[in-house]
């Protein structure tokens, strides 16, 4: 019934719509397009006699800007008006076609007066403005340079060891600072060291939870490392948790008067283990010094469940500095190291000992000091006969080399001491 009466209507406003175009006119100034009447007002009804009401005779929907919304409305596609739902596609044909002369008209209306002295570039000009691309990029490099010449003079004036800039967190601060772009205003010294730092502090603590929820279910180990700073004089230790999931570092201390004194050794383990939870230790590694030993057998007798254990690389190196002391040991080590220091000073030397021992190393870092020193005269020891080729001259096999020469040429001639004699003065000469 509802299709049936807009079929109705859409044929009484049509045919209304001819009548007044013959009368001579459309009211409200409804007719575009050279005396045609507006279409746009079959498929509409004005509402309280305002111009400017439409409401739509498909979807009811009530426009508020004129008949030109309507049709926007009816045709879709507009920014102005959203789709009529339940428009027929033969109306939308008709307002479509109609609405299309009068778009273009409003684009020509939109040239200025001097859009007439203006014309579009050829594609040949356009295709030449890649050429500008080297342009900007030695302004790019430039403009790098100057802003990484900043970058670096912060680090020498604040004294940053260079390979600060292999952190990650130097490379996303960077790419931060570039997406905030001018006008950024630096932390304070006040900002980095309370409101920035304690935001950190959580952001680690965040990060730390997988951790501890592995120490949970797989329990872990507590690792005490203590050494001292000679810069400042200082004894730190510092405490990390080893789990399948990876070591974390927690705290370190400075600790003074602590690694003198067993009892507060322990306090200091026994406060670690707490910290940690009682429940997920199983095993605490530390240094096997005698106040060490001490706290640690305080500490499995407070806490049964869990173990002590000396640090296995501390135990070597003290069993390499017992070795060391050895006279024969010593003597050779000493011997060997006043060796390296001397190679390793001087450059020239350096490269000549590559040179005879085919690009190897001599001094062979390691964890630990005698670690160090023992690798290092094992790498004598294998290098030996390289090393003495450096010192030895070689005018013993020039000579060898020159007599076999001599014998060679005489054989050559069957003894005949006239056809290779001047030949002899001018090798001896």
């Amino acid at each position: 019934a509802r299709t049936s009466s807009l079929r109705d209507l859409i044929a009484r406003r049509a045919g209304t719509s001819r009548g007044g175009s013959q009368g001579g006119g459309s009211q409200g100034g409804g007719s575009q397009g050279g005396g045609q009447a507006d279409p746009g007002r079959k498929y509409g009804i004005m509402v309280n006699n305002n111009i400017n009401h439409w409401k739509c005779i498909f979807c009811n929907k009530v426009l508020t800007a004129g008949v030109s919304w309507l049709k926007q409305h009816l045709v879709s596609g507009h920014k102005n008006a959203k789709k009529c739902p339940v428009c027929p596609e033969h109306v939308r044909a008709e307002l479509g076609n109609y609405m299309a002369p009068v778009r273009k008209a409003a684009k020509r209306k939109n040239r200025g007066p001097l859009d007439k002295f203006v014309m579009s570039l050829p594609p040949d000009i356009l295709k030449g403005r890649k050429d500008m691309k080297a342009v900007f990029g030695a302004c790019d490099k430039e403009l790098r340079d100057k802003v990484c010449g900043g970058i670096a003079r912060w680090f020498y004036y604040a004294g940053i060891a260079f390979n600060a800039a292999l952190h990650d967190s130097f490379k996303e601060m960077t790419e931060l600072i570039g997406q905030y772009g001018m006008g950024l205003k630096p932390p304070s010294m006040y900002e980095l060291r309370f409101s920035l730092l304690q935001k950190e502090v959580a952001n680690v603590q965040a990060e730390l939870v997988p951790n501890r929820e592995e120490w949970a279910v797989k329990g872990c180990s507590i690792m005490s490392d203590g050494w001292r700073d000679l810069m400042v004089q200082k004894d730190i230790v510092k405490f990390l948790v080893n789990s399948p999931k990876g070591s974390v570092f927690i705290r370190s201390k400075e600790a003074y008067e602590v690694v003198k004194d067993a009892t507060l050794l322990f306090k200091l383990l026994d406060d670690m283990v707490e910290d940690v939870g009682e429940k997920n230790v199983v095993q605490v590694v530390t240094d096997n010094a005698s106040n060490y030993v001490k706290a640690g057998r305080l500490l499995e007798a407070k806490r049964p469940h869990l173990f002590w254990t000396p640090c296995a690389a501390h135990c070597l190196e003290l069993m390499l500095e017992d070795i060391g002391k050895i006279e024969a040991v010593k003597s050779a080590m000493k011997k060997c190291m006043f060796i390296n220091a001397y190679i390793y000073c001087r450059v020239p030397l350096v490269n000549m000992m590559r040179r005879f021992t085919k690009q190897r190393n001599l001094h062979r870092p390691a964890v630990t000091r005698f670690a160090t020193s023992f690798i290092t005269m094992s790498q004598y020891h294998l290098q030996q006969a390289n090393l003495k080729k450096m010192k030895k001259s070689p005018m013993g096999y020039i000579y060898t080399a020159m007599n076999r020469a001599k014998e060679a040429i005489a054989k050559s001639f069957k003894g005949k001491k006239e056809k290779y004699e001047k030949v002899f003065e001018m090798i001896d000469k």
